[in-house]
């Protein structure tokens, strides 16, 4: 019995130790995969939370990569930073690079212009290169070239340019000169005369070839063909060697003022089917006429109907709408002021500055003309609102006079800022009108200079 007894004590104390061992395997197991899945958590944790900062890090980042972008290149509206402008203008003698020189404090009165810089280039085709690669953001062209330029013909062949206008400006009028006993009244009589047709490649022999060609002419009908500036045509006129030369430049042209006092001369008018063939064609000449009985403009006996072509500022059409519509509103505004420095800046009318465009005007500019239009219908239908283009300022004498005829150029082309210099220019443009007192003989002044187009 004692035995027996004391086999089963035995058996249950084995059977315990066994059990027991099992429950201590089992809480270790248990314990260890809880550490290894509340390790696993923690990597998991560690890794999200680390994916999550470098998401948020790139979010940042990118945000401020967009921000960056937003603040330099602008969004078309209203509120972004303020721009820097490079202003390119023409060769120093000419009228391009002072009026560039006025604008300078006009624009920079602008909240959304941080600075506005000035440089001197070789005029229109360079201008319009400066702006396409981005070097230059206002510029001011000859319709001619800017016209080209969209077209993507002629020098600018199958590379059309991505610019358009803030507005129009003056004209460059067609002169052509005949001395007295030349027999020359028409462009037709140019034939079998020798001829001054500008300097190669310059505005000027653009414009004779056109003319000329309009006429049923070419340099082959003619007995010389001169390429030559405007003193160098002035003064072989004089010496008896040319019969007459052709001038595309403001009204009045030194040069011709200066052979006027020495010699007899003759101007011959582009008008009637010569006119219309050269408008039909190249739609960015316009009519023109040379007023008679005006001191400042020659004093002719009777008036001289020619041809022009417009002067334009402009602007890539990347260019912020804000700042665009800004900038044709400070423009206009200046040239009503009765503060305008440069005389060139008179010969037309702000009313005209988004008119007979061959280039697309900016679509902020055209904003700001479309408020005058406005302001100009309210006037028409209260009758209390003075009209912006208003001649009450104006003389007796020149408020009768057209437009485009209006204020005498003989003032000094003057700048109220002095601007940088960036590029000289061997032959710059030919715009600017003769200083009040200045030498008037056919010197070698701004008004002697061909365009360079």
């Amino acid at each position: 019995m004692m035995l027996r007894t004391g086999m089963l004590v035995a058996a249950l104390g084995l059977s315990g130790a066994l059990l027991a061992g099992c429950g201590d395997d089992g809480d270790d197991q248990a314990k260890s995969e809880t550490q290894e899945q509340s390790s696993s958590q923690q990597e998991s944790q560690s890794s999200s939370g680390s994916s999550d900062s470098q998401q948020t890090a790139s979010s940042g980042s990118a945000d401020s990569q967009s921000s960056d972008e937003s603040a330099s290149q602008g969004n078309g509206e209203g509120g972004s930073d303020p721009v820097n402008l490079i202003f390119g203008t023409g060769g120093t003698g000419g009228s391009y690079y002072p009026i560039g020189g006025a604008l300078k404090s006009v624009f920079e009165k602008s909240d959304l212009v941080d600075g506005v810089q000035v440089v001197s280039t070789g005029a229109s085709v360079q201008n319009i290169n400066n702006i396409n690669d981005g070097l230059n953001q206002v510029a001011i062209v000859m319709s001619d070239v800017a016209y080209d330029a969209v077209k993507g013909q002629n020098q600018f062949d199958g590379q059309p340019a991505d610019i358009e206008a803030i507005a129009g400006m003056y004209p460059n009028v067609v002169q052509v000169v005949a001395t007295g006993d030349s027999d020359i009244h028409s462009i037709a009589d140019l034939k079998g005369k020798r001829v001054g047709v500008g300097k190669v490649g310059s505005g000027v022999e653009q414009s004779a070839a056109k003319v000329l060609e309009s006429a049923g002419l070419s340099y082959d009908d003619l007995a010389q063909v001169s390429h030559t500036g405007y003193a160098d045509s002035v003064t072989e006129m004089s010496n008896g060697n040319l019969d007459a030369a052709f001038f595309t430049s403001g009204v009045p042209n030194s040069s011709i003022t200066g052979l006027m006092q020495s010699t007899d001369v003759t101007f011959v008018p582009v008008e009637g089917e010569v006119a219309s063939k050269l408008l039909e064609k190249y739609p960015y000449y316009e009519n023109y006429e040379i007023p008679a009985g005006a001191p400042e403009r020659y004093d002719l006996g009777d008036a001289i109907d020619t041809v022009a072509i417009r002067n334009i500022m402009i602007v890539p059409s990347s260019m912020r709408d804000d700042v665009a519509e800004d900038l044709a509103k400070r423009f206009h505004d200046y040239l009503e002021s009765g503060n305008v420095s440069v005389g060139a800046l008179k010969q037309f009318d702000p009313a005209t500055m988004d008119k007979n465009l061959v280039v697309p005007i900016h679509p902020g500019a055209e904003t700001f003309y479309g408020t005058l239009s406005s302001s100009e219908s309210t006037a028409t239908d209260g009758g209390d609102v003075t009209n912006a283009g208003d001649d009450s300022d104006l003389s007796e004498d020149t408020a009768s006079m057209p437009a485009n005829e209006q204020a005498a150029t003989t003032e000094a082309d003057g700048a109220e800022a002095e601007p940088a210099k960036q590029t000289s220019a061997e032959t710059p443009e030919d715009n600017a009108q003769p200083t009040e007192g200045s030498d008037t003989s056919g010197g070698d002044n701004a008004q002697d200079k061909d365009p360079q187009s």
